[in-house]
C-alpha cells in the first residue's frame, strides 16, 4: 500500500489505472509510465480491464525519484498473473498475480487513516492533492492539465478553481508592479569615465620605477676580455700650476706613480 500511494501521489494518475499498470508498460530508463488501460469492477464484484476514461488519457506520465524509488521495490515481487481476461504482469497484485480489487484498496487505505490519526479520505483524494501541490508551487496549469490528462484545460480550472483564483491575484499584483516601476522615472545614467589627460602622464616618475639591471660578470673560466688602460683627465703639460692639480692614482696598465714629478706626464717605468 505504502508503493501504491507513493505512486498515486507522484503521478496523479487515477486508482484505476494504477491497478491496471503493467511492467510491460514501465519504462524506469525512461523515467515515464505508459497509461492504456483502467480496472474496473463490474457490480462491484467482477473484474475487468478496460480503456481508459478518456482519450486523452491513453498518454504518458512523468516519474519522479520517489516514484522510481517505490517501483524498484515492487520490481523483485514479480508474479504473472494467469487468470482469464485479467492475463498480465501487474506492478500491484495478489499472493496468486491478480490485479488487486478496488473495494479492497478502498477498504485498506481507510484502515490506514484511521490509524494515523488523519481524516477519512478516498483514493481518489490522492490525485487532488497532487495537482493541488504542482498548483500552490507555481506550476502552470496548463501543465498540470497535462499531467492529470484532462481532455480541456478548462475541465482542470473548474475542478481547482479555488486555487486558481490565489494564482490569478498574483498573476495582476505582477501586472500592477510592472506598471508601476514603469511610471517612476529612470535614473539617469552615470558618465563613463574620460582618458586620463597627457600631463597626468609624468615621465620621470615612470623612469624613477624602472629598474635596469646590469649584467653581472661571469665567474667561469673564459678568456677575460683585455683591459683598456685609464687614461688621464687632463693635458699633459709642464706648466706649475698644472704639475700640483695631478691626481696621485694607481694605473692598471703596470705603472705606479713616480716619486718626483718628472716628465710631462709624472710617471716613469716600473722597476723591480
Amino acid at each position: 500500500m505504502a508503493d501504491l500511494v507513493e505512486v498515486l501521489i507522484g503521478t496523479g494518475i487515477r486508482k484505476g489505472e494504477a491497478l491496471a499498470l503493467c511492467w510491460g508498460d514501465v519504462r524506469l530508463d525512461k523515467r515515464v509510465l505508459y497509461i492504456h488501460a483502467t480496472l474496473s469492477a463490474i457490480d462491484n464484484n467482477r473484474l475487468v480491464i478496460t480503456t481508459p476514461k478518456t482519450w486523452s488519457s491513453r498518454n504518458w506520465v512523468a516519474v519522479s525519484g520517489r516514484v522510481a524509488t517505490a517501483l524498484h521495490h515492487r520490481a523483485p515481487d514479480r508474479r504473472p498473473s494467469t487468470m482469464a481476461g485479467l492475463e498480465g504482469d501487474f506492478v500491484f497484485h495478489r499472493p496468486d498475480g491478480r490485479p488487486l480489487h478496488p473495494e479492497y484498496v478502498l477498504n485498506r487505505f481507510h484502515l490506514l487513516c484511521r490509524k494515523a490519526g488523519v481524516s477519512r479520505t478516498t483514493i481518489h483524494d490522492l490525485r487532488h492533492l497532487s495537482a493541488t501541490i504542482s498548483i500552490n508551487a507555481g506550476v502552470p496549469l496548463t501543465v498540470v492539465s497535462k499531467t492529470l490528462r484532462h481532455s480541456t484545460l478548462s475541465t482542470t480550472a473548474n475542478v481547482y478553481s479555488h486555487l486558481t483564483a490565489q494564482a490569478a491575484r498574483e498573476a495582476v499584483d505582477v501586472i500592477d508592479q510592472t506598471l508601476t516601476q514603469a511610471d517612476r522615472p529612470p535614473t539617469p545614467p552615470r558618465p563613463a569615465p574620460g582618458a586620463r589627460p597627457r600631463c597626468d602622464h609624468i615621465p620621470q616618475l615612470h623612469n624613477q620605477m624602472t629598474i635596469i639591471r646590469q649584467p653581472t660578470r661571469s665567474r667561469g673560466y673564459s678568456t677575460p676580455t683585455p683591459k683598456i688602460p685609464r687614461t688621464c683627465d687632463h693635458l699633459a703639460t709642464t706648466n706649475r700650476h698644472n704639475i700640483r692639480k695631478a691626481v696621485l692614482a694607481s694605473c692598471e696598465n703596470g705603472l705606479r706613480p713616480a716619486t718626483t714629478q718628472v716628465g710631462t706626464a709624472g710617471f716613469e717605468p716600473t722597476t723591480p
